[in-house]
């Protein structure tokens, strides 16, 4: 079954577990993997700066879940003002809850208490949730303290930035599922002369992508040059 997501909210398609470039991520990945079947962790929390991976692994999850033919679902917290709080009541029903951006209820009265009883009716008889913030769970500025210690009822995991040669293998696959031939000087390249953080990056890729297509050129360093 697709993932149920609230309207105008999509998940990125090229987001999945076979794409997912982990460097010093191998056990939040394998953590992340054998939650989705039985005898895995219930509760993950995944934290760490914008660019880490985060939002990709939550993504994958679902992915991986609704093409077994269950039913997944995925909350953007940072868009909570478009959404409400009731949507957390239920969710216990489905097979994964996945919460993207938890700092962003931070001092919410009606958010934070609507997760922390969507907390107890998931460790009740409920299916694995997980979380994503930009912090540990004591310094993301929550006002409830019994939700700041459900956070830490599972696994916590702080992810690390990748070094140069995981972004480089990232750019470089990202490139391959877009059917684009990247060179490893060309990445190379790209790493010396533009933002290094990962999201830039794809964003860059995609912009060349589209340059490259329009101009009938290879992504060669030349070209790049000229384009930058």
């Amino acid at each position: 079954m697709p993932c149920q997501l609230p309207l105008g909210i999509v998940l990125r398609d090229n987001a999945t577990f076979s794409n997912y470039v982990p460097g010093q991520n191998e056990e939040v990945l394998h953590t992340v993997q054998q939650t989705l079947r039985s005898g895995g962790e219930q509760f993950v929390y995944l934290w760490g700066t914008a660019g880490n991976g985060k939002t990709h692994l939550l993504h994958a999850a679902c992915h991986e879940v609704s093409i077994r033919g269950l039913s997944p679902v995925y909350l953007p917290l940072a868009q909570r003002h478009e959404l409400a709080p009731q949507m957390l009541e239920g969710l216990e029903q489905l097979d994964l809850v996945c919460l993207d951006d938890i700092q962003c209820i931070a001092g919410d009265e009606a958010w934070e208490a609507a997760l922390f009883h969507l907390y107890n009716r998931l460790r009740e008889s409920g299916p694995p949730l997980l979380v994503a913030g930009d912090a540990i769970t004591g310094a993301l500025g929550l006002r409830l303290p019994d939700l700041v210690s459900r956070l830490s009822w599972g696994v916590v995991y702080h992810l690390q930035p990748l070094d140069d040669d995981a972004k480089r293998q990232a750019l470089q696959l990202r490139a391959r599922c877009r059917g684009v031939e990247m060179p490893e000087d060309v990445a190379a390249y790209l790493l010396r002369r533009s933002p290094r953080d990962l999201p830039a990056l794809f964003e860059l890729l995609d912009r060349l992508d589209y340059a490259s297509l329009a101009a009938q050129r290879k992504l060669t360093i030349p070209f790049v040059r000229q384009f930058l």
